[in-house]
C-alpha cells in the first residue's frame, strides 16, 4: 500500500506535491503544539530573548545573532505569547526545511519520485519533526539554509539565467547566518563550488561570467546577515551603533568559542551518527499528566542513512556521478563541519542538519538501485519507528513516571 501511495504522490505535478506535502507536513507539526505547556529545554533562554529583541528592548543572548530570536518573537506577536504562539513560526520553518529538501533532491535526481521519497524520509527521521515543535534557533537556521543550497542547485541545473536564484540563494543563505553562526561553513561551500563549476564549464550557470556566480551568493549573503542586526541599532537599552557592527562580530566569536562547563548531556561528534546520546527536551507532569519530549533520531533513517551515504559515495565514484557525491557529500560535509569546528563540547541538536541530509543520500540509493519496493520497504520500516516512538517525541500523555523505559533501547539512552 506504501508502495502505491508514493507512487501515487510521484504521478502528481510537482506543485500538487509540494502544496500536499507541506499540508502533512503542517498538520503534523501543529497537533497538540501547545503541549508541553511550559517552556522546555532551550526555550528557556530564547523564548526570552525573542521577546527582548522583537521588543527592541536591549542586548539578550548575546552569542548568538538576532534574526532567529527576532522571528520567535514575531510568532509571540502573530499567535500570542503562550507555548502554542511561541512554536508556531518553527513549524513553518519545519514545514519550509521539508519542501527545500523535496527541491534539493529534485535538482539532484530529476525524479518526482526520488523527491518525494527525500520529503517524507525527513518528515519521519525525528529531528525535523521535534525542531520543527520547539521555539529554538536550529529549525529556522536550517530552513534558509535548505532553501540556499536548493536554490544554489536549480541555479546550476537552470536552462535560463541563473543570476536570480543565486542572488536568492546568497539571500537566503545570509539570513541562515543571521539565525545562527552554524551555516556559514555551508555560504563559503557555496560560493566555492560555484566558482570551482563556473571555471570548469562557463556555461554552468547562465548569465553569469566565470568568476561571478561567487559574487552573486556572496554578496546578498552578506548584506542579507548584516540586516538581520537592524532591530539591535533601535534597542532602547544599549543600542548597536553601524560603527560597531564590525567589532560586534569578534565579540560573538569569543563568546562562541570560550570554554563551557560539563554538562550532562554533552557528546562527540561520533556519538551522533550511532544515536548514542539523545536529550531529554522535557520530561515532567504538565497539564496533569507525565509528558516527555526527547531529541531522538528514527533508528532506521540514521543507521540507514549512513548505509546510504557509503553507497552514494561508491556509485558515485565508479560512474562519475555529480548527484550522487552531492547527495554523499553534503552528509559527509555537514559532519565533518562538527569535526574541525573550535567547539569544545557537543550535544546531540548539533547533528540537526547532517540528519537532514540523509534523506538525499537515502533518496538518491534508492533512485540508484531502481527498486520501489525496497524504498517502500524502508518506509514501512520508519513510519513505524517514527510511530513507536511517537508518544515521547510528542509530549503526549504518558502512563506513569517511569513509562520512558518503553522507549530506552540501550544504556546510553537517557
Amino acid at each position: 500500500m506504501l508502495d502505491r501511495t508514493v507512487a501515487w504522490l510521484a504521478g502528481r505535478s510537482v506543485l500538487e506535491l509540494v502544496l500536499l506535502l507541506a499540508l502533512l507536513a503542517e498538520a503534523l507539526f501543529l497537533w497538540d503544539l501547545g503541549h508541553p505547556a511550559r517552556l522546555m529545554f532551550d526555550e528557556t533562554y530564547y523564548v526570552p530573548a525573542g521577546r527582548t529583541t522583537y521588543g527592541m528592548v536591549g542586548p539578550t543572548n548575546v552569542e548568538h545573532p538576532l534574526f532567529a530570536k527576532w522571528l520567535i518573537g514575531l510568532s509571540m506577536a502573530l499567535f500570542g505569547d503562550t507555548p502554542f504562539g511561541w512554536r508556531v513560526l518553527s513549524t513553518l520553518a519545519g514545514t519550509a526545511t521539508m519542501v527545500s529538501l523535496f527541491a534539493i533532491a529534485l535538482a539532484l535526481f530529476r525524479d518526482r519520485r526520488a523527491a518525494t521519497t527525500a520529503a517524507v524520509i525527513a518528515l519521519l527521521d525525528q529531528m525535523l519533526f521535534i525542531q520543527a515543535r520547539i521555539a529554538m534557533l536550529d529549525v529556522f537556521m536550517g530552513a534558509f539554509l535548505t532553501a540556499g543550497i536548493a536554490l544554489t542547485l536549480w541555479a546550476w541545473r537552470a536552462e535560463g539565467d541563473a543570476r536570480p536564484r543565486l542572488f536568492g540563494a546568497g539571500l537566503c543563505l545570509g539570513l541562515a547566518v543571521g539565525c545562527k553562526w552554524t551555516a556559514i561553513p555551508y555560504v563559503a561551500l557555496a560560493c566555492a563550488a560555484a566558482a570551482i563549476a563556473q571555471f570548469r564549464n562557463p556555461a554552468a550557470f547562465r548569465g553569469a561570467g566565470r568568476w561571478t556566480p561567487a559574487l552573486w551568493i556572496g554578496v546578498p549573503a552578506l548584506a542579507a546577515y548584516f540586516a538581520t542586526f537592524a532591530p539591535a541599532l533601535g534597542y532602547a537599552d544599549h543600542p548597536l551603533r553601524l560603527r560597531e557592527l564590525i567589532s560586534y562580530q569578534l565579540f560573538i566569536y569569543g563568546e562562541q568559542t570560550k570554554p563551557l562547563a560539563a554538562h550532562t548531556y554533552m557528546s562527540q561528534w561520533w556519538q551522533w551518527p550511532l544515536i548514542g546520546r539523545p536529550i531529554w527536551y522535557f520530561y515532567e507532569v504538565d497539564d496533569g499528566a507525565q509528558r516527555g519530549v526527547i531529541l531522538l533520531g528514527n533508528p532506521a533513517v540514521m543507521w540507514g542513512g549512513l548505509i546510504a551515504v557509503t553507497a552514494c559515495l561508491w556509485w558515485g565514484l565508479k560512474a562519475r556521478s555529480a548527484p550522487l557525491l552531492w547527495a554523499a557529500g553534503g552528509y559527509l560535509f555537514a559532519i565533518g563541519v562538527w569535526i574541525v569546528i573550535p567547539k569544545k563540547i557537543g550535544f546531540y541538536y548539533y547533528y540537526y542538519l547532517p540528519a537532514l541530509l540523509l534523506s538525499i543520500a537515502l533518496a538518491g540509493a534508492f533512485h540508484q538501485m531502481r527498486s520501489g519496493r525496497v524504498a517502500a520497504l524502508f518506509l514501512a520500516v520508519a513510519a513505524a519507528l517514527f510511530v513507536y516512538f511517537h508518544p515521547i517525541i510528542s509530549a503526549a500523555p504518558l502512563p506513569d513516571a517511569q513509562a520512558f523505559r518503553d522507549w530506552m533501547w540501550f544504556p546510553s539512552w537517557p
